[in-house]
């Protein structure tokens, strides 16, 4: 623009020459000369300045190149941290470690809690279910007894006209029967394994006999009953094993 602007007045001082004097015209053609000159260099500045703009403008890199300089002065920036927030932010990171060692106690105190609550919550149902395992373990050595009162009793004397003798053996075989009633209802079982697979978790055996009319490895003799209570074993059963023959 002002390039354009020194042409026109060039032109005008020139159109203007023919009106003045000989010595104020070479005094004006010298203005005008440099004038000229400054105008010619003003526009190759303007030029050089449009051709660099635009040259910027469409090379993306030189933009590139502008942001990532842009951008590392920001970082730069960034980097620069206060004291203020330096012992903000080691406050803040000693904060979220004290968190998670609290989360950490709070989730284990949790687990133990919950463990503690099954551990009791068994120990309750074994005292429900196991805890007459004593009283039960007594009173198998008084059904003993009444089994073998009741076995004792040869059948003759039975058939014998004593109303004493039956009344007795009568008397004895319902209170066998009402005590293994009482059984039953608690969960105790009588354990009788006569012909039944030796088995050492519900049997004891106290000898070794040869039957071949049994299996070898089973069960030929009950010398004394077992047992049990629920899927605890109160007493094993006492037998006699069936071996090979030799």
């Amino acid at each position: 623009m002002a390039a354009s602007v020194s042409c026109k007045t060039l032109n005008i001082f020139q159109k203007a020459l023919h009106f003045l004097p000989n010595r104020q015209i070479s005094i004006f053609h010298s203005e005008i000369t440099h004038l000229h000159r400054s105008s010619v260099h003003i526009q190759k500045l303007c030029s050089n300045r449009l051709s660099s703009t635009s040259a910027a403008a469409s090379d993306p890199s030189a933009e590139k190149v502008t942001n990532t300089e842009g951008e590392q002065s920001n970082q730069n920036v960034k980097n620069e941290v206060s004291p203020k927030e330096k012992e903000l932010l080691e406050e803040k990171e000693k904060l979220l470690e004290d968190v998670k060692n609290l989360n950490d106690k709070y989730m284990r105190a949790l687990a133990d809690n919950e463990n503690i609550r099954n551990r009791m919550r068994r120990e309750i149902n074994d005292a429900k279910q196991y805890g007459i395992q004593g009283f039960v373990k007594d009173l198998v050595e008084v059904a003993d007894v009444l089994g073998k009162a009741t076995e004792s009793v040869p059948k003759e004397a039975l058939e014998s006209d004593n109303p004493h003798l039956k009344g007795l053996f009568q008397g004895l075989q319902m209170t066998e029967a009402q005590l293994l009633s009482v059984f039953k209802r608690h969960g105790v079982a009588k354990i009788n394994p006569i012909g039944e697979k030796f088995n050492p978790n519900l049997h004891e055996a106290l000898f070794e006999q040869v039957d071949a009319s049994k299996e070898p490895g089973t069960v030929g003799t009950v010398t004394k009953v077992g047992y049990r209570l629920h899927d605890r074993v109160v007493r094993p059963a006492m037998v006699g094993v069936v071996k090979a023959a030799s």
